[in-house]
């Protein structure tokens, strides 16, 4: 279980608190005002931030005093972080080891990632040769060859098209439900977290509300839901 024990946030006069838990497997999504703090409540939980009090805890261990490389987190960003001069499927084998030199197994773990996100036989293209939907897939594919069983997912379909968000999201559940990871998704998009999540974390007036069942909430929004709407709420 991943908990925020009283988490709290204190940047540059930006105060977020957050303070809720979240079972293995489940789908999170967090909506809210630009500002309101989703991206930097992941940041928090990833380890790029340093909360001014509460800790970061999953499955009992407390992870607010460790690195981003030593907690059990990975996260995927809006600019996926390809390098350009990497094929593909060295950009994937960075997921598994940082300085390349991957055994056989690792090479054919790399493999069977492209073909489980529909990349099968692109590895040895640069990311300058793919469409945006094959490199969102292929960064995708690096993390989950990462093998953590925390996905946070900082808005990284936001450039697609909707057919192809929709196409991702879908991929991005079978292969979280397979291995049992839990996800948090930022989203501006009311329908992505109606499509993907089994719950909703509001973010209003710089708290991360407790998450609540995601259809029941937009059947009946709450207010700060609705503030957040305006006339879609209707």
């Amino acid at each position: 279980m991943l908990q925020l024990d009283d988490l709290k946030l204190d940047l540059d006069g930006f105060r977020l608190n957050a303070a809720w838990s979240v079972v293995p497997g489940e789908k999170l999504a967090l909506i809210g005002p630009s500002g309101s703090g989703k991206s930097t409540l992941l940041l928090a939980i990833a380890g790029f931030i340093t909360p001014q009090s509460g800790r970061v805890v999953y499955d009992g261990k407390d992870l607010t005093t460790l690195l981003p490389s030593e907690r059990p987190v990975t996260m995927l960003f809006q600019d996926q972080n390809l390098f350009p001069h990497l094929t593909l499927a060295q950009n994937l084998g960075l997921g598994v080891s940082a300085n390349l030199r991957l055994t056989q197994d690792q090479h054919e773990q790399v493999a069977q990632a492209l073909v489980e996100v529909g990349l099968a036989g692109l590895g040895a293209h640069r990311p300058a040769s793919l469409s945006g939907g094959q490199q969102s897939r292929a960064a995708l594919a690096r993390a989950l060859l990462r093998r953590r069983p925390i996905l946070l997912l900082d808005e990284p379909f936001s450039a697609l098209g909707p057919a192809m968000k929709s196409e991702m999201l879908e991929l991005v559940d079978k292969v979280a439900s397979a291995a049992q990871s839990t996800v948090l998704m930022v989203t501006h998009d009311p329908r992505d977290a109606v499509d993907f999540a089994d719950k909703t974390v509001v973010f209003a007036d710089g708290v991360a509300l407790p998450p609540v069942p995601t259809r029941a909430l937009f059947a009946q929004p709450t207010d700060a839901l609705r503030a957040y709407l305006g006339d879609r709420a209707t």
